[in-house]
């Protein structure tokens, strides 16, 4: 039925696109993932016994899924893994032990799934749709059960309780940090967000969240209570230690597991691998193996730490002049990238940003125009639903913190006029939102589809 990729991401987001002049509003009133619901019942996918993790948080939570995933597989698991956004390839969000399924395979399941989705589509009431979350959901798990996943980990996307994802019989929860994100669909306070993310917590299971603040811990135990859901947060001790840089990542140290090499540059990354090794380890459990009081748990577990890959996370794109990217686009993601940076950085620091116009541009400006010597604001228009600020505005509000600011009107003219300014062992940092980090893939020649 299906012979492009783009004629399957038209039928995807073709129920959805007849809505897209609706007022947006909060997901507890514009999403529904009942007829998702229905389709996994007409489908029976979720019929094949399995595993699943289900990640969720407002920052972190794709790093966390593949570092969970890359441990489960160097303890001999067959693992699914599913994540959005992708960065240039839509194959991206479905993988099996870190490789990005085939195009092909990709167009003859949804081909193979088309019916089932078209009926569903006709029961739809005027002002509901189906949701393009749900429906790679429908397709990865049929992959999954082609290539005998043992065990799914799952990222939803920028909530957990009307996320399609969600819909998996997940006996374990993870949380990354939690903090105010996506107001205009999550709500205005944190304590309302994290009742958003908690929403992935399932009866009599288990939840292991990152350090959180009270509020948000106050909000995620009553979640896990009501569920009889076992629920453990790290304290500042749990998460692990920084010991220190190396050419190419991070040495810290994580309890048992002793001294491990990080391949990242970001050291909040420390407790994330903290978090997917408890999640491992609970699942690990259930599935059976390796003894986990066993020497070779521990090495698999380290191994499977120090081979992780994720992209476009505080990535090292190219020495000389040396260049980052991250999708740092809020205050707390651009600070944490400060920080881990903070001795690798060689001046002239020249600062490339692509920050959304719902994001807090100000408070980002000002981070990093107090570590840089130029900045060049740039954008693209890749993804619709991402809108950039008007050139001037930006250009009037970054120029509040810092004289020496440009414009560039897309990612590669932005990084020809900072390599103009560069010296060969200067700085040059990406600090842009996701479709940016894409096409930064695409002009260093990085394809990530396989981990």
């Amino acid at each position: 039925m299906f012979s492009t990729m783009q004629e399957a991401i038209q039928f995807i987001f073709r129920s959805k696109n007849r809505l897209k002049d609706e007022p947006h509003t909060y997901d507890e009133y514009a999403r529904d993932v009942a007829p998702t619901r229905n389709l996994l019942l007409a489908t029976r996918l979720l019929d094949t016994p399995r595993e699943y993790i289900v990640v969720t948080g407002s920052k972190g939570k794709g790093s966390i899924s593949a570092l969970t995933a890359n441990i489960l597989k160097s303890l001999g698991h067959t693992v699914g893994l599913l994540t959005s956004p992708h960065l240039v390839h839509w194959t991206e969000r479905i993988r099996v032990n870190g490789e990005a399924i085939h195009e092909a395979d990709f167009l003859r399941i949804l081909s193979e799934l088309a019916p089932a989705i078209e009926a569903e589509t006709e029961r739809l009431a005027p002002r509901s749709y189906l949701s393009p979350q749900g429906i790679f959901l429908l397709v990865a798990l049929r992959y999954f059960d082609e290539r005998g996943v043992k065990v799914g980990v799952m990222e939803v996307g920028r909530g957990g309780r009307f996320d399609d994802v969600s819909l998996v019989p997940n006996k374990v929860s993870l949380f990354g940090p939690i903090f105010l994100e996506h107001t205009r669909y999550l709500g205005e306070a944190v304590e309302r967000i994290a009742w958003h993310k908690a929403g992935i917590i399932k009866p009599s299971s288990f939840a292991y969240s990152v350090v959180q603040e009270p509020a948000v811990l106050d909000v995620l135990q009553r979640e896990a209570d009501s569920k009889d859901a076992e629920f453990f947060w790290f304290s500042a001790l749990d998460k692990g230690e920084f010991i220190h840089e190396t050419p190419d990542g991070i040495l810290c140290r994580i309890s048992r597991y002793g001294e491990i090499h990080l391949p990242f540059y970001g050291r909040y990354m420390i407790e994330n691998a903290a978090l997917a090794i408890q999640a491992a380890g609970n699942v690990h459990g259930r599935l059976g193996g390796i003894p986990h009081a066993s020497a070779e748990y521990v090495q698999r577990v380290v191994a499977g730490l120090e081979s992780a890959r994720w992209y476009g996370r505080l990535q090292k794109l190219q020495d000389s002049p040396t260049v980052f990217v991250d999708g740092a686009v809020n205050p707390l993601s651009v600070a944490n990238m400060l920080v881990s940076l903070k001795s690798r950085l060689v001046s002239p620091v020249i600062g490339i940003l692509g920050v959304p116009e719902d994001r807090d541009m100000s408070t980002v400006y000002k981070l990093m125009s107090a570590e840089c010597d130029m900045l060049i604001l740039t954008e693209n228009h890749i993804n619709p639903n991402i809108r950039f600020p008007v050139p001037e505005a930006a250009l009037a509000l970054a120029k509040r913190y810092h004289q020496n600011v440009h414009y560039a009107p897309e990612l590669r003219a932005a990084v020809d006029l900072a390599k103009q300014h560069a010296w060969p062992n200067s700085t040059i940092l990406l600090a842009v939102a996701q479709p940016l980090v894409g096409e930064a893939m695409l002009l260093w020649g990085i394809d990530p589809r396989n981990l």
